[in-house]
């Protein structure tokens, strides 16, 4: 088939990847506008667009998709579908209908659920033992279409915001490939989405990372995986922003000290008191420092019982060895 493909972030990459492999003609490929990154501010390609020059596929960067001489330039290339995976604008309506197959979507979810930018990191969040990806026909809604295919793929216990992108990027890349098939051949069936059985997975932001004690160790625990890697869970000492990577929820009914406090300090972590039960903190990442193992980190500064972690910037409580 011929087809226009937009998508903008590494979770796209793959299935690009995929069509290309699978034989279609990918004619096009339209990704957000390059932004500058890092200290030197200079102006960085999206990995999607990086992907389309390795493979020598022309490249379109609209500022706003919805411009009329945006439709205009799309419409030159007779496209027999377009694909859409997290391209990072909404799609007019002019651009939904330019194609005979329309747009194809390939969402992070099963759909119903986790309508939204952030579905990946969101199932992790609230607790999901399932997701998966689901290949839409795109309408006017947002993430509303009909459903075409689904795949479901398991949340591990310790499942990470990362490490499902990766897996749910690869599943729906497969996942993409045999839809455009059905479609080809006339076996595809489109089902209507119902009503959605969870809220709306809004899009990520640092403030969502900062750990408020006073939830369970469960609810912390799956918030750190969750916000692994980006934005990161967080929390306050010695008026810094501690970051942590990674956790244990323990149970323990009993509880033994103002939500925050830290309990114990072994050689490898140290746990925390929590609303309901305890986090044994195994990773974390002090300012000016890389990620580190609570042990590494135990060997250069000293933390001891009672000192208390907090939402907000507070005293000095841990010294550094000398």
């Amino acid at each position: 088939m011929r087809i226009i493909f937009m998508g903008t972030p590494d979770f796209s990459v793959g299935t690009l990847e995929a069509l290309v492999e699978a034989g279609h003609e990918v004619c096009l490929v339209v990704s957000q506008p390059d932004k500058p990154k890092g200290r030197g501010k200079e102006m960085q390609p999206t990995p999607v667009k990086e992907a389309a020059i390795k493979h020598g596929i022309p490249v379109y960067q609209p500022k706003k998709i919805r411009d009329p001489e945006c439709v205009e330039e799309l419409r030159k290339y007779n496209a027999d579908v377009m694909v859409v995976i997290a391209f990072g604008q909404i799609i007019p309506k002019e651009i939904l209908e330019m194609t005979p197959y329309g747009c194809i979507n390939v969402h992070a979810s099963l759909l119903p659920k986790y309508r939204g930018a952030a579905p990946i990191q969101w199932s992790i969040i609230n607790g999901e033992e399932v997701t998966g990806v689901t290949t839409m026909q795109m309408n006017e809604g947002l993430d509303t279409g009909d459903m075409i295919q689904k795949v479901e793929v398991p949340i591990t216990e310790d499942e990470t915001g990362e490490s499902l992108h990766d897996k749910l990027a690869e599943a729906g890349a497969k996942l993409c490939v045999e839809t455009l098939k059905a479609i080809e051949d006339h076996t595809a069936t489109f089902e209507k989405q119902g009503e959605s059985p969870t809220e709306y997975a809004r899009m990520l932001d640092k403030k969502l990372g900062n750990i408020d004690w006073n939830t369970s160790a469960v609810q912390i625990e799956r918030l750190v995986r969750g916000l692994n890697s980006w934005p990161s869970a967080y929390t306050h000492w010695d008026k810094k922003v501690v970051k942590i990577w990674r956790a244990k929820a323990e149970a323990d009914g009993t509880v033994k000290a103002e939500p925050g406090t830290v309990l114990s300090v072994e050689k490898d972590s140290f746990t925390v008191q929590t609303g309901d039960g305890v986090l044994r903190v195994l990773e974390l990442q002090i300012p000016g420092k890389k990620r580190m193992d609570t042990g590494a980190f135990l060997r250069g500064y000293t933390i001891e019982s009672g000192v208390k972690f907090t939402q907000e910037i507070g005293r000095a409580s841990c010294r550094e060895r000398v």
